[in-house]
């Protein structure tokens, strides 16, 4: 593997296979904190349509969100930082799987907050919402939870022309879809933020046949509070509820596939201070959350670290969304990213060596 080579020559001790398929590498020397630097790398699966010399060669799948351009800037730092004199010693989380929300877990549960014990942690994010050369790092939730809920209403099948012999769950489904979102509207606090979407609906085989069965998706989002404890029993008192009604029955399944990212008070404000030495405080954007998740979370959950969003759009146009097959990044947002982890790292084990 690319990342476990390049590692491996620096001098870094590697370990693969953490977590299934993530890289480890530790500079190991000056005793002191030890502190953690993650870079997620898996893709999607989305055909790219992107005509440039660096588009994905894998048929159906690509980097549409920038985590090639993690890895980049983690490699990056990992050079930067392995001949040089720090007062602690440095991990690199080279992270599979955050977009299932299962990669940081997994890492997690083979150790790699341990041996040595990681004191702090800090990633990046490249951000098309934001023009390359700024950079956003706040304290606090900013990214939400994810959680993933699945609903399958038994019903009654029968002919369409006959809908009174029939408990239709296609009907049952639409009703669901609207009895849910009132659960933003009447059952959350309005001060705290919450989405909840339905985005798969399924049901049916034939125009004339009201099918016994109709299956929804969708997805809960908070930053925490009393709507993300409530959420599950919510969904499902929901579900089970508009079902009954209509005669029918409610199979549910929820899951919770990431926690709220919450960026630490004090490393929020070292990395923040970082930012403004690289790009002056006018270009450092306050403010800026997003109810998309990360699996970073679980890291950030164990030991006290920021996340900060890199501005990576080209400044003079409107950059492609994240998850799109036009998704692209100004590369002078690689330097800034690397340039802000490096010097954070260093910051931190100079601050706690004193």
């Amino acid at each position: 593997m690319l990342i476990a080579e390049r590692l491996k020559a620096l001098g870094y001790s590697v370990t693969t296979g953490v977590g299934r398929t993530g890289v480890v590498g530790l500079r190991d020397g000056a005793r002191g904190s030890c502190v953690l630097v993650r870079a997620d790398m898996d893709a999607l699966p989305v055909e790219e349509a992107n005509d440039v010399p660096y588009r994905s060669k894998h048929p159906g799948k690509m980097h549409a969100c920038g985590h090639d351009g993690h890895v980049a800037i983690g490699l990056e730092v990992a050079r930067r930082l392995h001949a040089a004199y720090l007062p602690g010693r440095v991990k690199f989380a080279f992270q599979p799987a955050e977009e299932v929300s299962d990669g940081a877990e997994a890492m997690i549960r083979d150790g790699v907050l341990d041996a040595p014990k990681v004191d702090a942690a800090f990633g990046i994010h490249l951000w098309n919402d934001l023009p390359a050369g700024t950079i956003s790092v706040m304290p606090g939730p900013v990214m939400a939870s994810v959680d993933q809920f699945e609903i399958t209403i038994v019903g009654r099948g029968g002919h369409a022309a006959a809908p009174q012999q029939a408990i239709d769950p296609v009907l049952i489904a639409s009703h669901l879809v609207t009895a849910l979102q009132s659960l933003v509207s009447r059952r959350r606090n309005p001060f705290e933020e919450g989405v909840v979407s339905v985005t798969q609906i399924n049901a049916g085989h034939a125009f004339n046949v009201i099918p016994e069965r109709a299956e929804l998706r969708g997805t809960v989002r908070t930053f925490g509070g009393k709507f993300y404890d409530e959420a599950p029993h919510l969904v499902e008192a929901t579900a089970h509820g508009i079902a009954g009604t209509f005669g029918a029955s409610a199979q549910v399944r929820y899951r919770r596939l990431s926690k709220p990212l919450v960026n630490d008070a004090k490393m929020a404000a070292l990395m923040h201070d970082v930012a403004q030495e690289i790009v002056t405080p006018e270009r450092v954007i306050d403010g800026i959350r997003t109810m998309g998740g990360e699996d970073m979370s679980y890291f950030l959950a164990s030991v006290p670290g920021a996340f900060a969003f890199v501005g990576s759009a080209p400044p003079e146009r409107k950059g492609a969304p994240h998850h799109s097959p036009t998704f692209d990044i100004d590369e002078d947002s690689l330097v800034v990213g690397a340039e802000l982890v490096t010097r954070t790292v260093v910051r931190y084990l100079e601050t706690t060596s004193r």
